[in-house]
């Protein structure tokens, strides 16, 4: 959420790709009202991941793939690089290559990698221009130690942490991570400051797929 809303107020085009509505393994709170059908905490979850979205100043699209399990046919696969082709984007966020908690949020990187490379494909529609290279950065799961992540780049959200604090406060089947990730981006900012000698109050870590191509070291 840092990184959308930082981007996104320097101009930039944010387009967030939600696979699924976490209806089954992320909404228990919704599931514990009385009356409560699949079709509403669809609705439910969508309503907030909207309201989060336009906080951050995202674009927002949902592909409704279910959840617990996801299952990504191939026409979500091709729809996303067909999207990655148009937007051509320079980088790409996703989730942990690794978590046993949630075997769906390393499906969703799988596909989003399958998708750029596609995108990257010159014999895939070969009459639409394909793309270059863009980054791909995974943001901080839950339980990093146990996903096996590591934090290598970190992001100074400073700035925009208050949009970031309001937007996962849209999502109220999750409440009790509202104060967790807060823990967590001062955590980081700590160790962005260190790491920096900058005025650092609020980061986000990031892990690198692919190296970093720089003209110089420093």
């Amino acid at each position: 959420g840092g990184a959308v809303a930082l981007y996104a107020s320097r101009g930039y085009k944010v387009v967030v790709v939600c696979l699924s509505f976490g209806e089954r393994g992320e909404s228990a709170k919704l599931w514990k009202q009385p009356g409560m059908t699949m079709e509403k905490v669809k609705t439910d979850r969508r309503a907030e991941a909207e309201k989060a979205a336009a906080i951050l100043g995202a674009e927002i699209q949902f592909y409704d793939l279910g959840d617990y399990p996801m299952r990504v046919p191939d026409e979500a696969l091709y729809r996303l690089a067909g999207l990655i082709r148009e937007i051509r984007p320079e980088a790409i966020l996703s989730h942990s290559l690794k978590d046993p908690y949630n075997f769906d949020h390393p499906l969703a990187t799988h596909v989003a990698q399958e998708a750029r490379i596609i995108a990257q494909a010159h014999g895939h529609e070969p009459d639409r221009k394909v793309i270059g290279a863009p980054g791909v950065f995974l943001f901080e799961p839950h339980q990093p130690e146990q996903c096996e992540w590591r934090p290598e780049v970190f992001l100074d959200i400073t700035p925009v942490w208050d949009k970031k604090r309001a937007a996962f406060e849209c999502m109220a089947a999750q409440e009790h991570l509202w104060e967790y990730y807060t823990r967590v981006a001062m955590q980081r900012g700590v160790q962005a400051a260190r790491n920096s000698g900058k005025d650092i109050t609020y980061a986000e870590a990031y892990q690198r797929v692919f190296p970093l191509v720089a003209e110089q070291l420093i």
